[in-house]
């Protein structure tokens, strides 16, 4: 069965009242292996569906309800140390507050309501991450994407008391960070940069084994040649259509989606999760 197909028949499940993604007992790692179903990430979470804000509960059940979602979303740090998301330093474009998120206190952040991408205010507030971790135990895979100036071993111990190991992917952006993210909980999967093969080695010679990584192949589409060589080692490939290729799907049609995958992608982190969901099912 090819990887087209597979990607429709997992997705015909929109038609169903849930289409949530549920990790089988074997684990991410195996779930997400190259050659099997072709996920739909939606970056942050949504944010540009009108009345569903970035990187809230709210906004990822809308979506998952739609379709099987991967959740790509933002973690920052209050003043007195509490999770919660969000994608910015400061409040102001996302929020109804104002200032920067490590300035307030958690008590001030729920005090606010979440506007959409258009600036329209919601009746939804700030959630915390252990909130949005139990929330998506059954219905989702996260991929976490760990702010500035926010320890990794805040994110993993949360991780493991929330016992959401095999919902989790780990984002970082360098391989010393993910050598860090490895020796904290080496089963976690991490997602790490690979555009090249000097980037795979720099993973590779600190220790990262390929059964760990989940690669980001850049927002650009790669070689079909650069897909096969992290397909030979287990590696799935992460697609960044947000931002360009999202914009050539919208010109050229959303069928060019089925490009992406045919080429060789098997994670698509989109801001158009539900257009790609319609055609991927067709």
């Amino acid at each position: 069965m090819n990887r087209l197909l597979l990607a429709g028949l997992l997705l015909l499940a929109g038609c169903a009242p849930k289409t949530y993604l549920s990790v089988p007992k074997n684990g991410l790692e195996s779930y997400l292996k190259p050659g099997g179903k072709t996920f739909i990430s939606a970056h942050r979470g949504g944010g540009d569906y009108a009345g569903y804000p970035e990187n809230c509960i709210e906004s990822f059940s809308y979506l998952a309800r739609k379709a099987a979602m991967v959740i790509e979303c933002d973690i920052g740090l209050t003043k007195d140390s509490v999770l919660v998301m969000l994608h910015d330093d400061v409040l102001n474009r996302t929020t109804t507050g104002t200032g920067k998120l490590n300035e307030v206190s958690y008590a001030y952040t729920q005090q606010l309501f979440l506007k959409d991408n258009a600036g329209t205010v919601t009746k939804y507030r700030m959630p915390t991450l252990e909130k949005v971790l139990n929330w998506g135990k059954g219905k989702v895979i996260y991929t976490l994407d760990i702010k500035r100036n926010v320890p990794f071993e805040k994110i993993v111990d949360l991780i493991h008391k929330t016992h959401t190991e095999d919902i989790s992917v780990v984002i970082t952006y360098n391989a010393q960070d993910a050598a860090k993210v490895h020796r904290l909980d080496p089963n976690l999967m991490i997602s790490v940069t690979i555009r090249n093969e000097a980037e795979y080695n720099r993973h590779h010679e600190l220790g990262i084994p390929d059964n760990r990584m989940v690669a980001f192949v850049g927002t650009r589409e790669p070689s079909v040649e650069h897909y096969a060589f992290l397909h030979k080692k287990g590696i799935p490939c992460i697609l960044g259509t947000l931002g360009n290729l999202d914009k050539m799907a919208q010109a050229r049609g959303d069928k060019v989606y089925l490009d992406f995958v045919k080429n060789g992608a098997d994670i698509m982190s989109t801001d158009r999760p539900l257009e790609m969901a319609e055609v991927l099912k067709k």
